[in-house]
Parts: C-alpha cells; structure tokens; sequence
C-alpha cells in the first residue's frame, strides 16, 4: 500500500545560519534541538533519507523546511531565502519525482511577498500546499496581515500546514521556567509548549473568522491536532459568546485535517476519528525527529483496527483528494 507522509522534515545550511545570527532576539529556543546528527539527518536530502524511507515503508515523503522556518527573520532575508529554500526543494523533487514531494516555504515577515511566493510555488513548482509557524514576531497567526496568506491558500485549493514553534519568551518565562536549561527547553518545546501554542493558533483562526471569510481554506495540524481535539466538548461552549457562522467545532469537522507527526496512538487515532472523521486523517512520521529504525510507520498502518479501505485513505487517498483539485 502507497505511504505518503506529509509531515517530513528538512534543514539547509543557509536558513541554520540565519537562525544563528538572529540568536540574539531570543524569539525562538529550540535551535539546539538541531544539532549532530540531527542536523546531519535534515541536511540529507538523497541516498541517506531515501534508504530510511524504505526501512520505514514510506514511498514519498512531503518536504517542509522544519520549525521556526522564517518566521523571525528580517522581511528581505526572509524572502530571499524562501526563494532559494523552495528552489532546493523543487530541486530534490526534481531529482526524485517519486520520492518526494514539497510545502512551500513561507517568508511572512513580507505578507505580500508571501503570496507571491505560495502562488509561485504551487503554480510554477508543483508544490502542494504552504508551511506556516503560528505567530511571526510577536504577531498571531490570525493577524490581519496574514489574511492574504489564506485567500491565496483557498483560491490554489492548497491546504496550510500549521506547525509549532516554541511559545514567547514572556510565557516561557511564566510556564515553562524553573527547572535546568535542558529541561525548561525541552518543556517549551517538544514537551508541552510547541502543542498548546500551536493548537491556541488554529483557535485563534477560527474565533477570528478567518473561516467564515475563506469557507474552503484547509488546514492540517500535526501531533493529532495540537492538543484541541481533546477540547472539543470545551470548544462547543464558544457557540454561546461568538457570532460565528459556524460553530469552532463545526469548523474543524470542514476546515481541519490532522496527522500523527510520528505519534504512533491507537487511542489518539481512535479520538481523531471521532472528532474529525476518517477521511481527514493522513500520515506523517516527523522525520528525522520521531525516526527509529524497525519499521514503526508501516507497523502502524497494519496495526490499526480499520479496513483496509480506510488503511490506504489514512496512507495516500485523502492526501491525494485534498490535493487533486489545486489549481496548476
């Protein structure tokens, strides 16, 4: 059965660098996460990540420049290294049609660019989708100046992929803090903190509007929906104070896929199916981060209590319908 993963991983030495020396306005934390042979692993973009893909059982993997991407970078260095990120991205493609397949790489420190750069993306390089790393600066993913973002999203028929990035330091600080610098990082990031403040961005869509403005705009959330999918009782509440015009609940039901990001829970599965329906579930296995040898992606698919119909929507179909309508 074909495996497509939609949630896999890549670094270049030309983003590290920028992460480097932007350092020192402490937006983001989790650089050293990065580091040895993890680096070595997200630099990897040939034989290396192919033969893990085999041992995984994973046919094509969908690359995605990994966490914070640009979203702290200065407007004009970030749209520079958007462009050449996703060039080397359609590159790999290129050499591996295959194997691969691509998000877009966002500069939203530039919202118009960033437009440009998905439209360009989709159209020009056959990228399926954009990646997106909550909130930019100390502006939330719902901020008016992203609203372009999404109409374009919509308008491509391409889903956004909402991943997490560490918390600001102000909460880090009130939430995460107190303990050794390797246990406060691991925390705010992996931990705990990246889900809440993932999964607070995607709320923070939906009590916006930005929904109700773009009805068809998809968005997929990794780590099965980034803690609100097990709020969903608690989500309904909103219903009583918002003039939506659909409930948030709703709104994940139409507007929501999720993925396991390596997360391999037969009672998280289990949850999402009941919140979001089968047929938006798809597959990801957060290479390298949740890498182990043994086969553990395919021994999951086999492993879940569902016909073999639902297996192969879960491994390729339903990323194939979310796709198969973009514009080209």
């Amino acid at each position: 059965m074909k495996t497509i993963a939609i949630e896999e991983h890549f670094l270049c030495a030309e983003v590290r660098a920028a992460w480097a020396a932007a350092a020192s306005a402490g937006q983001d934390t989790s650089a050293s996460l990065h580091l040895g042979e993890m680096q070595d692993r997200l630099e990897e973009l040939s034989e290396e990540r192919l033969a893990r893909m085999d041992e995984s059982g994973v046919d094509v993997q969908v690359l995605s420049l990994t966490s914070p991407g640009l979203h702290h970078l200065a407007a004009a260095e970030a749209v520079s290294l958007a462009r050449r990120t996703n060039d080397l991205i359609a590159a790999t493609i290129a050499r591996h049609p295959e194997r691969f397949d691509g998000f877009a790489t966002i500069p939203t420190t530039a919202p118009a660019e960033a437009v440009r750069e998905l439209e360009r993306c989709v159209l020009e390089l056959g990228m399926k989708g954009g990646m997106l790393f909550g909130r930019t600066m100390e502006k939330n993913l719902d901020h008016a100046d992203f609203w372009p973002i999404f109409e374009m999203a919509a308008h491509l028929r391409v889903p956004l992929f909402i991943h997490p990035q560490t918390p600001p330091r102000a909460v880090r600080e009130a939430y995460y803090s107190g303990f050794d610098p390797q246990v406060d990082l691991a925390f705010a990031t992996f931990g705990l903190g990246w889900h809440y403040d993932c999964g607070i961005q995607f709320v923070r869509l939906a009590l916006a509007g930005v929904f109700d403005r773009f009805p068809d705009l998809q968005i997929i959330l990794g780590h099965w929906g980034e803690v609100v999918l097990f709020y969903a009782e608690r989500l309904k509440a909103f219903s009583r104070v918002t003039k939506l015009q659909r409930p948030v609940v709703d709104t994940m039901r139409e507007n929501l896929y999720v993925t396991p990001s390596g997360m391999f829970s037969q009672s998280n599965f289990q949850h999402a199916v009941e919140v979001v329906g089968i047929d938006r579930v798809l597959f990801s296995t957060d290479y390298p981060y949740q890498y182990r040898p043994g086969g553990g992606p395919r021994n999951f698919l086999a492993q879940l209590p569902v016909s073999d119909d639902d297996k192969a929507k879960i491994a390729h179909a339903n990323w194939e319908r979310l796709t198969g309508s973009m514009r080209r």
